[in-house]
């Protein structure tokens, strides 16, 4: 037996004897304290609530005392609680409990029986990214109606296609565009997918394997805006997958950025000069007066390699740790979910005002269609469904006339019907017309109108596409939504069971505390 008066820290444990170390509070407690007070103390209030909440179901509470103790949970707004190593240990749930029990006008005994922080932190996180989820696809639709704008406003605008860096096929700006948008669509499909799967409650866990009292978790997971509970105790506590699933997404989409960014590059520079963009989204040189710069277009391509760098950083944090309730994987791993968010979040609203204040230079893209000659393929298919050439043989024909062309200087349209004939005499191959085949094959805007098949460059088919596209954007646009209200629904549900009918005007409380009470209802986002 010792005489020595324990520290502060015994009324929270009497495992230990004091709070945390100066360099572990400045280090590692204080800024968590000051990130969770920011980002997740909306949580713990309506967490902390719930709990209260079924304490009244299980009669554990009076309806009075839930009341109070919800009053109280209510007022505490961003700067109400600080981390203090001896009173809370620098612990926000610590620092959440102390603040309710310091206002109660008497101590309620049962209050926080059977509880435990693993559980409690797993929920706060999982809404937390629930919430970052939810204004990411926010900005990811934004980004497609401007998109789909764009792409309606151009599908008529001839542009060359390229592959391997060469051109080789005329399709618009709209359809390029619209391949954009399917893209995001799909992006958002699967951000709709990882909500569902991380929607999933761990309250009621408890600190691994379940808890003692009778808690309803199908009413916690509703009252918090939860589809359903998280059916077993440790993945509730132990799995943090969520959060690489959500990062995951994020790089998939940085990685289709990135080569969406490289495309208005190129379509930017000086060689080509397919778009352009305002001067208050552009750049100069300090040597060489004649440059307009797009270094808006490099942010965007760069700052989608730090969406994979965020991803990898939280497989590296969780890998080869045990499957259980860990700081290195609940905290440490998760350092940068917010950074990866606030990343694609920027690089998205970028690359809208981007798209938003895009034009294209129709007069440089007939150009460059009209020099080349991409109705090479558009010969060889008629060579053999109109002149009965052999496909291989109609594919040597017109490569050796495309040769013999340019060598000439002879241009795409017009071209020169008699090297045609001259190629194609040489396979033992007598046209009967050459110059019709030349002229239907390098009319730019014909090359448009003869893609017939579904999905194609056809102006036509793009706008029918596009249709289905905004069709499918609705809709994602609603289920959104109803995901949204099954939270606000949960909130109000959570109120209705502490307050009754109607809970206090105004949150009195909140006037004491200082007027940035963040309530349960407050969500975050960007």
């Amino acid at each position: 037996m010792t005489s020595e008066a324990p520290g502060p820290t015994a009324a929270l444990s009497g495992r230990i004897r004091s709070g945390p170390s100066e360099l572990l509070h400045d280090e590692v407690l204080a800024p968590q304290f000051e990130f969770e007070s920011r980002h997740l103390l909306h949580h713990y209030v309506a967490i902390e609530k719930t709990l209260t909440a079924e304490y009244a179901r299980m009669d554990l509470v009076t309806t009075d005392e839930a009341r109070d103790i919800a009053v109280r949970l209510d007022g505490v707004g961003a700067d109400t609680l600080t981390a203090e190593p001896g009173a809370n240990m620098s612990d926000i749930a610590f620092a959440l409990e102390r603040h309710v029990e310091a206002g109660l006008s008497r101590p309620v005994v049962n209050w926080h029986v059977d509880r435990s922080r693993n559980d409690l932190q797993s929920c706060a996180q999982v809404m937390y990214g629930r919430d970052q989820l939810t204004g990411f696809a926010d900005a990811l639709t934004e980004l497609l109606a401007v998109t789909m704008e764009l792409a309606e406003a151009t599908c008529d605008l001839p542009m060359p296609g390229y592959t391997h860096f060469q051109a080789a096929q005329v399709i618009t700006p709209g359809f390029y565009l619209a391949a954009v948008a399917e893209h995001l669509l799909h992006t958002q499909r699967r951000l709709v997918r990882t909500y569902d799967g991380i929607d999933a409650c761990p309250l009621g866990a408890g600190a691994m394997a379940g808890q003692e009292l009778p808690w309803d978790r199908d009413r916690m997971a509703r009252l918090l805006g939860f589809t359903r509970p998280q059916p077993h105790a440790l993945t509730a506590v132990a799995s943090r997958r969520w959060s690489a699933e959500l990062t995951g997404e994020l790089s998939l989409l940085g990685t289709a950025l990135s080569r969406f960014a490289t495309d208005l590059l190129t379509w930017g520079g000086s060689e080509y000069g397919f778009i352009e963009l305002p001067d208050e989204l552009s750049g100069i040189s300090s040597a060489m007066p004649q440059k307009k710069n797009y270094p808006v277009l490099e942010r965007i391509r760069g700052r989608t390699a730090h969406l994979a760098a965020f991803h990898f950083d939280v497989l590296l944090g969780q890998r080869n740790t045990p499957f259980c309730n860990l700081v290195e994987v609940s905290k440490e791993a998760g350092t940068h979910l917010l950074n990866a968010f606030d990343s694609a979040h920027g690089t998205v609203r970028l690359l809208t005002e981007v798209l938003r204040r895009t034009a294209f230079r129709p007069d440089a893209m007939r150009a460059v269609c009209e020099r080349e000659f991409l109705g090479g393929f558009s010969l060889a298919n008629a060579l053999t469904l109109t002149e009965q050439v052999p496909w291989r043989t109609a594919q040597v024909i017109a490569g050796k006339y495309i040769v013999l062309a340019a060598a000439a200087g002879a241009a795409p349209a017009p071209g020169d019907p008699d090297l045609l004939a001259e190629a194609a005499a040489a396979h033992g191959v007598a046209l009967t017309a050459p110059k019709a085949l030349l002229d239907a094959a390098f009319d730019v805007d014909l090359a448009l109108e003869r893609m017939v098949s579904a999905g194609s460059a056809r102006p036509a088919s793009v706008r029918e596409l596009l249709e289905v596209q905004r069709d499918e954007l609705r809709l994602l646009r609603a289920d959104w939504a109803r995901r949204a209200r099954a939270v606000r629904a949960g909130a109000e549900e959570r109120d209705r069971a502490l307050y009754g009918a109607a809970r206090p005007q105004d949150r009195e409380i909140a006037t004491e505390e200082g007027d940035d009470a963040v309530g349960d209802d407050v969500q975050s986002g960007h």
